[in-house]
């Protein structure tokens, strides 16, 4: 990703919450600017970690119909899933941005990243909402994430980069020695922090 590196074109996002620290890393190695971009999990009522669908910033939404029909899951309870979601997404933007508009996609090369990929979802929504932005190119960067995982982003995105791939991935938190709750406050620093250096 080096190739990437003080090119003026070039934007990070950092999904929300768990990605941005990680964003953070990327943008200051590649002296690019950092922005946060909001994706919310859809999960199974009663069962929340496993994710039906995502949404994110910008309109994008992916659902996994599959499942939806093999748990029985009516359109009512997507429905309701969704509109929880997308009111937590509207309150992490003012919180994270204070009213700021996500930076300006169109033209350029736009670096998706998160805290690792399990089962792409979130990912997939991103990448609905970016390209919905007209950028030039668009690369997905990640810790970890399962073959499967890269292979469907290959056919999805320009580049795709994830730094681990275990023979037997379980869960994103595997490879981290730390992987506790990203916070709000967490999130907001990372942002307040620069990534490109400032004058000669």
């Amino acid at each position: 990703m080096t190739a990437h590196r003080g090119r003026a074109d070039v934007v990070v996002l950092g999904l929300a919450r768990g990605g941005v620290p990680v964003g953070w890393e990327i943008a200051a190695a590649l002296q690019a600017p950092l922005d946060v971009f909001l994706v919310r999990k859809l999960g199974v009522p009663g069962w929340p970690e496993l994710a039906m669908g995502a949404i994110a910033s910008g309109g994008g939404l992916v659902v996994n119909d599959q499942l939806i029909r093999s748990l029985g899951i009516s359109s009512e309870q997507l429905d309701a899933t969704i509109g929880r979601e997308t009111d937590e997404l509207r309150r992490r933007e003012v919180a994270y941005r204070g009213g700021h508009p996500v930076v300006d996609l169109g033209g350029r090369e736009v670096i998706l990243v998160d805290d690792g990929i399990a089962t792409g979802a979130s990912m997939f929504a991103a990448l609905q909402a970016v390209r919905a932005s007209d950028p030039a190119r668009v690369v997905v960067a990640v810790p970890v994430g399962p073959r499967s995982a890269y292979r469907r982003l290959r056919a999805e995105t320009d580049e795709v980069v994830f730094a681990v791939m275990p023979d037997r991935f379980e869960a994103v938190g595997q490879v981290f020695a730390d992987f506790h709750q990203i916070t709000d406050d967490e999130v907001r620093a990372a942002l307040a922090t620069p990534t490109v250096p400032s004058g000669p």
